[in-house]
């Protein structure tokens, strides 16, 4: 299984230390085969030790340059990071990322040889129009994209249970991990109001191969019990 751990802006750097201390504390006794990736805001990328990858929430597609606010790869060199999130509804809502832009991230992190946690989701008003439309939503945010990219993980997230508390139903996750297989060979991530309440039953459903979590991530304590669950 793959847990990751998306901190979005919460933490900062101290405190993402002493989270990353305690974790992997915690995590000592995992199965050897699960993964964990941690997602913390930019302030907070260092050089940290354990049994987890370090991933960046969102970067530039350049080496540096004149872009305000934003950061490329000098940046993630400084403190090794190879793992990227792209796509997530919140960039692709709040930011305006287009899926033109999406795609040219991709490309330009794929070239450098990054593992890339690429994110997918559909709004309620398109859930409430059944699967069909679901699918359809979601597979058109594949437009540019590789999905044959060796280092890929794809990660679906319906927008509304984002940080809503509200999961999917496991009738949900199941026919759209179903449909996204037939797809896609890469591993698949629910995310979405995962939690330490339901890890177990979504960890069960075939062609999950992980969890994205938010909210539930924040507490070293919390997101432990799902990894070890």
């Amino acid at each position: 299984m793959i847990f990751a751990a998306n901190f979005k802006t919460n933490h900062t750097r101290s405190s993402t230390k002493l989270y990353l201390d305690a974790l992997s504390q915690k995590i000592a006794a995992k199965k050897s085969e699960d993964q964990v990736y941690i997602f913390p805001p930019a302030t907070a990328l260092d050089h940290y030790k354990g049994d987890f990858t370090l991933g960046a929430q969102n970067a530039y597609p350049t080496q540096n340059g004149a872009f305000t606010g934003e950061i490329g790869l000098d940046q993630l060199e400084e403190f090794d990071i190879k793992t990227i999130l792209i796509g997530h509804s919140e960039r692709r809502e709040l930011m305006g990322e287009s899926q033109e832009k999406v795609a040219e991230k991709f490309d330009f992190f794929k070239a450098q040889g990054f593992e890339i946690i690429y994110c997918i989701g559909e709004p309620l008003e398109v859930r409430e129009q059944g699967d069909e439309s679901v699918n359809i939503y979601l597979l058109e945010q594949f437009e540019g994209i590789d999905t044959a990219y060796e280092k890929l993980i794809i990660a679906y997230e319906p927008i509304w249970a984002i940080g809503t508390g509200r999961s999917a139903t496991m009738e949900e996750i199941v026919s759209t991990h179903k449909a996204l297989r037939k797809a896609v060979a890469c591993p698949l991530l629910y995310g979405g109001s995962a939690n330490p309440d339901n890890i177990k039953e979504i960890a069960a459903i075939e062609n999950v191969d992980g969890v994205l979590v938010g909210s539930a991530s924040l507490d070293a304590e919390k997101f432990a019990s799902m990894i070890l669950s």
